[in-house]
């Protein structure tokens, strides 16, 4: 008797056959993810992508937007003849899916929650599209910067970190986030008000800021800029807190932008370590 295939399951649990590179024509609804196709060596597979889609630059703007993460125009979806699109849990809603599960023969959910899913993330979509070696080595990259942040976090302390995304309302991220877990990496604990809400409004108080050791401006979604630190050191008594600018890209997204992301983040944590130092005892 021959041994039963074993197919590569998405975050469903569903379990897609492999399809050969050449046979698939893929949309990518999720951003990070047109990017780690692009860098399975994928490009020539994908048909079309999301406004949102930006990376890589000079090669994702050739391909057909479909429209954003949550509204695309279907009737432009459907007559690309996708055999593959690409979602994610939580940036595509469970109504669009639904949608496109009328039409297209292969939905593909994702949903890292954590740095380390990336590496099934990578062998899934490696799996799937005939690009299992290519996949292993975006996985012993994302290895090497992964154990690299680890080698610095027992130097490190901890630091209560709000990390804001939105500006009037204030928002921010709560622990079980991807976000928070990438942060939590070296070490920066973040604070929410309702950890109920993946992406609750805070109310921006100095009681909430006094309990707090840093606040990280992301550039996405909101795109903060130093005028807002500024304004915002103004308004409010910050003595011996840190603040300062995060590239959102590089914290929020996974796929293989997280390898770049886990490098980004040793260096934010080693230079935000010397300015806390540096900081302490000064007036806000």
């Amino acid at each position: 008797m021959s041994a039963t295939r074993s197919f590569p399951r998405d975050a469903m649990g569903v379990a897609h056959e492999p399809v050969a590179a050449a046979d698939a024509r893929i949309v990518s609804l999720v951003p990070s993810i047109t990017e780690l196709l692009f860098d399975l060596n994928l490009g020539d597979q994908l048909v079309a992508r999301t406004q949102f889609c930006v990376h890589p630059e000079g090669r994702v703007d050739k391909l057909p937007s479909v429209g954003g993460t949550k509204k695309i125009k279907v009737d432009r979806l459907r007559a690309l003849n996708p055999t593959h699109v690409v979602l994610n849990v939580d940036e595509n809603t469970k109504e669009l899916a639904e949608t496109l599960r009328a039409f297209v023969p292969n939905l593909v959910v994702t949903h890292p929650i954590q740095p380390r899913d990336n590496l099934d993330l990578f062998r899934m979509m490696g799996g799937i599209f005939d690009r299992a070696e290519r996949a292993e080595a975006l996985c012993q990259d994302f290895e090497m910067a992964l154990r690299s942040v680890m080698t610095l976090a027992p130097r490190l302390t901890d630091r209560r970190v709000l990390y804001l995304i939105w500006k009037d309302p204030w928002m921010t991220v709560s622990p079980n986030t991807y976000i928070a877990r990438m942060l939590e990496l070296v070490r920066w604990r973040t604070v929410s008000t309702d950890t109920r809400v993946r992406y609750p409004t805070v109310p921006m108080t100095q009681k909430l800021l006094d309990g707090v050791d840093v606040v990280l401006f992301s550039t996405e979604p909101f795109k903060f800029t130093e005028d807002h630190i500024a304004e915002f050191r103004a308004k409010f008594k910050l003595p011996g807190k840190t603040l300062r600018m995060i590239d959102g890209e590089m914290i929020s997204w996974y796929g293989s932008r997280a390898i770049q992301g886990l490098n980004y983040l040793r260096q934010a944590a080693t230079e935000t370590r010397a300015e806390s130092a540096s900081t302490r005892g000064k007036p806000g």
